[in-house]
């Protein structure tokens, strides 16, 4: 998954949340997969800054 998509699920989450579109079971689901997004949206943020600080040093 893009970065642009997770967050982008992740923007449809929390404004269903402020809007109270989730039953309680739906809550504590989109709960587990918004941490996950964020998990993986972290990572990916994680890996570039890596990658982007090594293509300097090199420079």
């Amino acid at each position: 998954m893009k970065y642009e998509e997770a967050i982008k699920q992740l923007d449809e989450i929390v404004q269903k949340m402020e809007n109270d579109e989730y039953d309680i079971d739906q809550l504590g689901e989109q709960m587990k997969k918004a941490r996950e997004l964020i998990k993986m949206c972290k990572d990916k943020l994680t890996k570039t800054d890596e990658e982007v600080q090594r293509m300097l040093k090199d420079e």
